[in-house]
């Protein structure tokens, strides 16, 4: 089988999860038919071929890839002929330290749930090896899609806790209670700032995720798929998961302020140690400003010069010049200036 985006050779990428299922894929060159039991189907870089099997057999049409691209609020949630579909941005890539986000569509019908991806993010991947081991995750759609962004956000709250983590580290070495343990070297700073870089990154990318998760979420509560008496504990945990995905978002928020503070206070560390450069260039040609006077002034070539035919001449020019050097250089310490 080829996939359409890379070109290459991939594994089948149509998967089926729920009672009698297990996560094997399906041949859509040679099955003709899903499994009844299929609460779940999973397609990942679906080929035409499995498209058109989910299409004939569930009744719905699977959005393409620009479908999916397309960022409008009315593009992302929407119901045709009955089905939800609902698109979020997924994160994926962190383990790689190149945080990205690509869009996860779910598209909802009345007992089958089914996701079209492009890119495999880490909790979908768990919940995979979850739902073989427990089918009773995806015992009906929305249950499977209950579970499946309950892993979604409690992964976005492990990454914001790292992130937090990490927050901690880099203002400790900041913010230090030794004023010289703060002078940090020029390739130590920008080590510094490649680090709160690459930690912003992934917070806008978390956030990101958070409010498209948001968002599917009210869309969903206000679907009226949760109106009968039976779905009222379900309707309830996706409650408690949009409660819970809007803190994440305010916490995305407060950590993303808080690294800009960073960023602010390691351009500042930058600026005093260009100053503390600049204010030695500046007392050092205050303090040799006076002995070159006075050298230029011996240096000239003038016939009467009094001094220069003096044995005392000598020592008393270099004299001179040692405390035109030496004075301005106490009198700016004990204004402390330097």
């Amino acid at each position: 089988m080829q996939s359409r985006s890379l070109g290459v050779t991939q594994p089948l990428m149509l998967r089926t999860y729920g009672p009698g299922c297990d996560g094997n894929t399906i041949d859509a060159a040679h099955e003709q038919r899903i499994p009844d039991g299929a609460t779940w189907i999973d397609l990942e870089e679906p080929t035409r071929d499995e498209d058109k099997l989910v299409e004939r057999c569930v009744g719905l049409q699977v959005p393409t890839r620009d479908d999916m691209a397309e960022i409008e609020p009315s593009s992302r949630l929407y119901e045709s002929n009955g089905a939800l579909y609902m698109t979020l941005s997924a994160l994926y890539g962190v383990e790689d330290g190149h945080p990205k986000s690509d869009p996860l569509t779910f598209v909802l019908t009345k007992d089958r749930l089914v996701t079209v991806r492009y890119v495999t993010p880490k909790p979908v991947r768990a919940f995979q090896q979850n739902a073989r081991r427990d089918p009773a995750l995806v015992q009906d759609s929305l249950i499977a899609l209950h579970n499946l962004l309950d892993a979604i956000i409690d992964r976005l709250a492990d990454e914001l806790e790292i992130a937090a983590t990490e927050f901690e580290r880099i203002s400790a070495q900041i913010f230090r209670e030794r004023s010289d343990a703060r002078r940090i070297p020029a390739e130590k700073l920008t080590a510094l700032l490649t680090r709160i870089g690459r930690a912003q990154t992934l917070i806008a990318k978390i956030r990101e995720t958070s409010v498209s998760t948001s968002r599917l979420l009210s869309f969903l509560l206000g679907s009226g798929r949760f109106s009968s008496d039976a779905t009222a504990p379900l309707r309830d945990r996706i409650g408690s998961l949009s409660n819970d995905v809007r803190s994440l978002v305010d916490y995305s928020s407060y950590l993303g302020d808080n690294f800009t503070f960073l960023l602010d206070a390691s351009l500042g560390l930058i600026s005093i140690e260009q100053n503390a450069a600049m204010k030695v260039f500046s007392w050092v040609a205050v303090v040799l400003m006076p002995p070159t006077l006075l050298a230029g002034v011996w240096g000239m070539n003038f016939r009467h010069m009094p001094e220069l035919q003096e044995v005392w001449g000598y020592p008393v020019a270099l004299g001179s010049i040692a405390v035109s050097a030496v004075l301005p250089f106490f009198i700016l310490k004990r204004l402390g200036w330097i």
